[in-house]
């Protein structure tokens, strides 16, 4: 399996966000820091904001933040909601929609591809945003030219109810 460059920019976003909470970020530091394209990654947090991961601000002032704590976001529902097909072979995808295998029913390799992708997505699930950024939050944030950040406590970050 391959995840997408939007599943891969978002990732990057979110973690340099971890790194970086005691302040909001602009589009522009996240994708020189990480190499990458500011245009694409425009379009990547513009998604991450509409699923909550993300708050943005305009103007003088603004820029991005984590939305959610980083030990309440997990990387399996990240990659869930930015990965829009998930399926592995043609015989995941509906008959209606030009997929479908004449194989179906009589084949196990559809539920030999469904048992692995769930348990890729289970370990994903076992994981959130903080573990990501443990225990190397130093190391990391050197390779992306930020000050070496303080160490946040769990459960510090910012916090929406409800979310």
């Amino acid at each position: 399996m391959r995840l997408t460059f939007h599943t891969d920019y978002a990732l990057r976003a979110l973690i340099y966000l971890g790194l970086r909470q005691d302040r909001r970020v602009s589009i522009r530091e996240i994708a020189e820091a990480h190499r990458i394209s500011e245009n694409h990654l425009v379009k990547v947090v513009h998604n991450l904001g509409r699923g909550g991961f993300i708050e943005t601000t305009r103007g003088r002032g603004g820029g991005l933040r984590l939305a959610r704590a980083p030990e309440l976001i997990r990387i399996g529902e990240v990659v869930r909601f930015t990965e829009e097909d998930m399926a592995l072979v043609a015989c995941f995808q509906p008959a209606l929609e030009g997929g479908g295998c004449v194989l179906i029913h009589a084949c196990r390799l559809q539920s030999l591809l469904g048992e692995a992708l769930a348990a890729f997505m289970a370990v994903l699930d076992g994981q959130t945003l903080a573990d990501l950024l443990q225990p190397h939050r130093a190391v990391m944030a050197a390779r992306l030219g930020l000050p070496a950040p303080l160490e946040a406590p769990a459960g510090t970050g910012p916090t929406r109810p409800g979310a």
